[in-house]
């Protein structure tokens, strides 16, 4: 059994902060996982959770990693289970860096929005209005200080080709080069991975939470991407741990590239259900999708991170997407999604 904040070594100057699962029942928010680490002197923290407790055991960490004398602080993505405590980088006592994806700045500054926008889609499956429950799932967050006055964004910072054996990435280095952050965006639209170069760790972050990605600014074919990249990156030796957000596992080596590989084999089976789904029909009823697409990943086993029926229909939107269907603008969220035409109507004469 795992706890909120039990460190996990993965050598002598990397650490792995477990958070902890989604319960909804007890309004239990998760807490994605952390990467502490020391490079050179300098401290390096991937994402800061949220709540008290875990903010306690990141500071244990980064006393356990020392001595540094310089620190930066990576936030990988803008949910709201990663960047509670980014306020931390202004606590540490030292010069610091902290850097995040300037796309997810508008879901940071205004989360509730965020939400508002991805429930909206599945009205139908969730329990309340749309901005009703956005309320109550950014409230679970507490307390929420995603902002430090040393806080910048990645886009501040030229862009570089990174390449990494034969992989090529675009990204940001830090620490003389021993920090690799690759931009990725499939979880949602400013994702990126961290690549700890003389250490051979990979943080995955969110985009292995699972085979389909939910909230509105997934993005599919990136999280398949970048999924597979990756895999390249343990099977040339160019990575040797592989880390993520939400599951409390360190992978190493083959276990890694099997993992990978298991994600790709589920989008791929999940997309074969979905397409069995909706065939040669023309308009497909999201809410009827959903409940059939929602027995599809029952059967395969593939729900990802925290799954329950309001991500799982939100998933299936997403899937819809990927099939090339795409529901009427502005219409009601329930109402019928359809391929385009492959055809534009001639003009009458």
């Amino acid at each position: 059994m795992t706890a909120l904040g039990d460190l996990v070594e993965i050598d002598d100057r990397t650490l792995l902060v477990l958070g902890r699962e989604l319960d909804l029942a007890p309004d239990q928010p998760d807490i994605g996982n952390a990467l502490v680490h020391r490079a050179g002197d300098t401290l390096v923290l991937v994402d800061t959770g949220v709540t008290t407790p875990f903010r306690t055991a990141l500071r244990t960490a980064a006393d356990r990693v020392g001595p540094w004398s310089r620190a930066l602080v990576l936030t990988t993505h803008g949910h709201l289970d990663h960047v509670g405590n980014n306020d931390l980088a202004d606590e540490l006592g030292v010069p610091v860096e902290h850097c995040v994806p300037a796309r997810d700045l508008d879901q940071m500054r205004d989360p509730e929005s965020y939400w508002v926008r991805s429930f909206e889609r599945v009205a139908w499956a969730a329990p309340l209005p749309a901005s009703e429950l956005a309320g109550k799932v950014v409230s679970l967050f507490e307390p929420m200080r995603p902002f430090a006055a040393a806080t910048r964004t990645y886009e501040e910072r030229p862009l570089e080709q990174i390449r990494i054996g034969s992989q090529r990435f675009t990204g940001w280095t830090f620490a003389d080069g021993a920090v690799r952050v690759l931009r990725s965006q499939g979880h949602c639209a400013g994702h990126v991975i961290v690549h700890l170069r003389d250490h051979g760790v990979l943080h995955l972050s969110d985009e292995g939470n699972g085979a389909c990605g939910a909230m509105y600014d997934a993005d599919q074919l990136k999280i398949q991407s970048v999924l597979g990249a990756v895999a390249g990156l343990f099977e040339e030796g160019e990575a040797a741990v592989l880390t993520d957000g939400h599951t409390f596992a360190v992978r190493r080596g083959a276990e890694a590239v099997s993992h990978l590989d298991g994600l790709l084999e589920q989008a791929t089976a999940l997309q074969a259900a979905a397409l069995g789904l909706t065939g040669e029909v023309g308009r497909i009823v999201p809410s009827t999708f959903a409940t059939r697409y929602a027995q599809a990943v029952a059967e395969l086993g593939v729900g990802g991170a925290n799954p329950n029926p309001l991500f799982t229909a939100m998933m299936a939107l997403n899937e819809l997407g990927e099939l090339g269907l795409r529901p009427v603008p502005g219409a009601d969220a329930d109402a019928p999604w359809s391929r385009p035409a492959l055809r534009t109507p001639e003009p009458p004469r």
